[in-house]
């Protein structure tokens, strides 16, 4: 399958694709990002929800702080390491990554003595962990007990197992808060008018949690999850406070082609130059795994590693380190050497991750570098 891409997606890079000075290079619209974050934020205050954007799609302080004033109530982070730098936009930090080894358990602890710092957890280890922590330095460190919605990577599997690590939080005061749920529902990967049978799953799941909870006195103010494919059906699970989504910030060829965002509402895309057409029927770019990433579409796994927008019918069929390689089986028309190309990758997220920087993109076509603050940060 191919997309057609539309004038207006064609030509919002277009001013970065001529006037960046070297290449490969991750641009970023900011009209189009700016109007994804208004999107969420009206569709969350009319659910009267929260939104706790999750900041490893942009790992930028630049970007968090438009989140933030567009009405987010905290910020999301998966590693310590960017809630230290994320510390500087917001005093609301959620760690939605089990945080058990004493040296992260303490780099918390001291974050918690000037933030409001919540941390997603399934083990006895870990609140044990983080409680030494606490304790040492006279810090609290609130809790969200994690529970597994179908995911099947983190998350307690029962309101029986949820329900006795939320009573071993209790026993932990004051070093521990317990603020209530923790889920993520990754597994939902239809399209958003096929998403209520599942979601409905999840409403069960949580409620019952919920119901063991308040048999034994235990109480959830907060109920934190979503993610960007069931972002705005989040309003079919009434028990969330909040919702966490990432890429929806940026979009990308996973949310594409999953049918959660349309092409216009991508707002990043990757910059890269042709070096070769030695090969007959292809074209190599200088963008290969240590730009575009090796991950390969969520929904279509054959249909590449992303769209170039110049050439929607090629397919950008193998990546080496430094390499992109370009088929045109179903392309007339061909690049030469020299000549640039914009990519929409498949996962936007690790793509910002590979670089030190990035190019933003004002209105009027202005080109701004902006530094990647969280870069690499996996600790």
């Amino acid at each position: 399958m191919t997309e057609q891409t539309s004038p207006a997606t064609a030509t919002t890079f277009l001013a970065a694709c001529h006037d960046i000075p070297q290449t490969p290079a991750l641009v970023v619209d900011l009209a189009t990002a700016d109007r994804n974050i208004q999107y969420l934020a009206t569709y969350a205050r009319t659910h009267q929800l929260q939104v706790r954007p999750h900041t490893k799609t942009h790992k930028s302080l630049f970007f968090a702080q438009r989140q933030l004033a567009a009405g987010a109530t905290g910020l999301t982070m998966a590693k310590v390491g960017e809630a230290e730098i994320m510390s500087a936009a917001s005093s609301n930090l959620l760690i939605a990554y089990p945080t058990v080894d004493t040296a992260r358990a303490a780099r918390v602890a001291q974050l918690a003595k000037n933030h409001t710092v919540l941390v997603a957890l399934d083990s006895s280890y870990g609140v044990r962990s983080l409680a030494a922590a606490a304790r040492q330095l006279d810090a609290t460190i609130g809790i969200l007990i994690d529970v597994d919605v179908g995911f099947h990577r983190t998350g307690v599997a029962s309101p029986e197992d949820s329900m006795r690590l939320a009573r071993e939080v209790v026993e932990q005061a004051p070093s521990l808060r317990l603020e209530g749920l923790f889920c993520y529902p990754g597994q939902i990967w239809v399209p958003p008018d096929q998403q209520s049978r599942q979601l409905h799953a999840v409403n069960v799941q949580l409620q019952q949690v919920l119901d063991a909870w308040a048999a034994h006195g235990l109480q959830a103010n907060i109920v934190s999850g979503g993610s960007t494919p069931t972002a705005y059906q989040s309003h079919l699970v009434p028990q969330l406070t909040e919702i966490r989504p990432g890429t929806s910030l940026f979009n990308d060829m996973n949310t594409v082609r999953g049918r959660f965002c349309s092409l216009e509402d991508c707002a990043a895309a990757v910059v890269a130059t042709i070096v070769s057409t030695a090969v007959p029927g292809k074209a190599v770019m200088d963008a290969g795994t240590k730009t575009l990433t090796s991950d390969r579409n969520s929904t279509q796994p054959d249909s590449g590693f992303g769209l170039v927008l110049e050439y929607p019918q090629a397919r950008i069929s193998r990546l080496s380190e430094e390499h992109g390689e370009l088929e045109f089986a179903e392309s007339a028309a061909r690049p030469q050497v020299g000549d640039r190309v914009t990519i929409i990758p498949n996962h936007i997220c690790p793509c910002v991750n590979l670089q030190n920087r990035i190019w933003l993109q004002a209105p009027n076509g202005r080109l701004q570098s902006l530094s990647v603050d969280a870069r690499g940060l996996l600790t």
